[in-house]
């Protein structure tokens, strides 16, 4: 299994310039944090509308620089930051102006780097609306259970905020997050390490293959569109998106400890009446030896893919909970 730690990569080269911007987005989180920074990131299209309002075309405070991800003049930032996040790539030249090629977002007490807008990047980084539905699966998940949790993962972990906020809650838990995206793997390093989440460890693996042992908790928050591009952040496979989700399902209730559980957080969508993530999952879930609840968080969400060429038979898709537990 090949691990990611803070700033570290395998080449050589690349290892000086990513440490150095991941330094760099580590000191940047630091003093928005110091700061008091908070910045709730909203869907493509919100953020989309907000920034073509006129007076939004330029950045006027560290929330439009860092989450609106408007361009911004040079005197938004002191001199000597500014010098420092061009130098480490951080921030670039826009059109007469600046722009952070990342950004940031609050979830409870923590700040998140993920990719700028828009996220159109193949190694791109995703954090918004889901992400907080994922949280609050999860925190839900660890006030009503009593299964002790010495280990847990989450699959294709993006900035990380599952693995931190488990590691959070649970202080003498290990937590792997696995993710097949290096940029995300960095990015939730970098994360880790303003969280202070010592027992976070970030890995290379595609969803559980180059994980060993069996887990406490599972968490999961997968990519579930088809996307006609296959972009690793939003790409879910085939049946419009739900393939990656029972792929997840079918691996990881096999690896859960006596008690131990998967909460899968997902999108599933439904064609004449018909859940297509349920009607493939539930053959796998409904087996001696588990339990199962299932319920959705959102009954519509991403309607304008209903516009598109894969969805023109869809009818909707809803943000779903899975939650699956192996009896002991």
């Amino acid at each position: 299994m090949s691990q990611s730690p803070a700033f570290t990569t395998s080449n050589d080269a690349a290892v000086s310039e990513d440490q150095t911007h991941d330094v760099a987005l580590l000191q940047l989180g630091r003093r928005l944090q110091a700061d008091g920074y908070q910045f709730t990131t909203v869907t493509p299209l919100t953020h989309q509308r907000n920034n073509q309002r006129e007076d939004n075309r330029q950045a006027r405070d560290l929330r439009g620089i860092f989450g609106w991800n408007r361009p911004f003049e040079s005197q938004l930032l002191p001199d000597a930051e500014l010098k420092a996040l061009l130098g480490s790539g951080v921030i670039r030249a826009h059109a007469g102006l600046w722009i952070s090629d990342v950004r940031w977002s609050s979830l409870r007490d923590s700040l998140f780097v993920h990719s700028g807008f828009p996220t159109v990047a193949q190694d791109s980084v995703f954090f918004g609306p889901d992400t907080y539905r994922f949280a609050q699966a999860i925190e839900e998940h660890l006030r009503i259970s009593t299964h002790p949790i010495c280990t847990a993962v989450d699959i294709g972990c993006g900035s990380g905020a599952g693995a931190i906020l488990i590691a959070k809650a649970r202080h003498d838990a290990q937590v792997l997050a696995l993710d097949i995206n290096p940029t995300a793997l960095r990015f939730t390093a970098v994360n880790a390490a303003l969280a202070e989440t010592e027992n976070v460890s970030a890995w290379h693996s595609d969803l559980l293959d180059s994980a060993s042992g069996d887990f406490d908790l599972i968490v999961a928050n997968p990519p579930y569109m088809q996307d006609s591009q296959k972009r690793a952040y939003r790409h879910g496979g085939e049946r419009l998106g739900s393939a990656l989700s029972v792929r997840i399902v079918e691996q990881a209730i096999h690896r859960l400890t006596p008690g131990g559980s998967l909460v899968l957080y997902t999108g599933a969508p439904w064609i004449d009446g018909v859940d297509l993530f349920l009607e493939h999952a539930r053959p796998i879930v409904d087996l001696p030896g588990f339990t199962w609840s299932y319920r959705e968080v959102d009954p519509d969400v991403f309607g304008e893919e209903l516009e598109t060429e894969n969805y023109t038979q869809a009818e909707r898709i809803a943000a779903v909970v899975l939650t699956v537990t192996r009896l002991s």
